[in-house]
């Protein structure tokens, strides 16, 4: 049979016949490439995990600050101590007969000169 004789159906079928093999390894490749680089690929996929891993490590950390303050609450409800640790160390206030002495902190640098009062004329 010549190629003339032969149908464009017999001359397809016999194209891909020989090259079945390359057609499947491009096919592969494709696959390949696809579970790599794809949208849901092995890189997406860790790149997700990351992800997953930052935001829980943010999550563990905000429950942790939500539980101290939970104990925060329960102390000041419960724990008369707590209630004036807080009036004494926050707002400055004494039981009757106490006096507050208040200091002024100390200078954070040595080096650095106190401030001048300003000249009366």
């Amino acid at each position: 049979m010549t190629e003339q004789t032969m149908s464009f159906f017999e001359q397809l079928r016999e194209f891909v016949r020989r090259n079945a093999n390359w057609f499947l390894a491009a096919a592969l490749a494709v696959l390949l490439l696809q579970d790599v680089f794809g949208t849901h690929g092995v890189l997406a996929m860790r790149r997700a995990q990351k992800e997953a891993a930052t935001v829980k490590k943010e999550i563990d950390l905000i429950n942790e600050e939500n539980r101290q303050l939970q104990d925060r609450v329960k102390a000041l409800k419960t724990d008369p101590q707590a209630i004036e640790r807080i009036a004494r160390e926050e707002m400055g206030l004494a039981r009757p007969g106490e006096y507050i002495f208040k200091t002024a902190p100390k200078p954070a640098d040595a080096s650095t000169p106190p401030p001048q009062p300003p000249a009366n004329p």
